[in-house]
């Protein structure tokens, strides 16, 4: 059984305004993650997620492409305190 992790990720290059906050739910909902996405001011996507240590492996695998239109340029992940979020959500500014 593998063990619940909860990870930050914040993506930058061309990563808003090519559907990269639908496809990262469409995504974590698929792997039964929780937790958001939001765009940030400065042009980035900022990510929490949780759920167990294999699927939070292939999230962030995929967010280092993102959805087909995005550029990623970096990806920083780091662990964080565990949180208990009820599901994966977009949010808004």
């Amino acid at each position: 059984m593998s063990s619940v992790r909860t990870v930050s990720i914040h993506v930058t290059g061309k990563v808003q305004g090519v559907w990269f906050r639908a496809s990262t739910k469409a995504v974590a909902d698929s792997l039964q993650l929780t937790g958001f996405v939001s765009n940030a001011k400065d042009g980035s996507v900022y990510i929490e997620a949780s759920g167990n240590s294999v699927a939070i492996e292939r999230f962030i695998e995929w967010c280092r492409h993102g959805p087909e239109l995005a550029r990623v340029e970096s990806l920083e992940v780091s662990e964080i305190k565990s949180e208990n979020f009820p599901s994966f959500e977009i949010k808004r500014p």
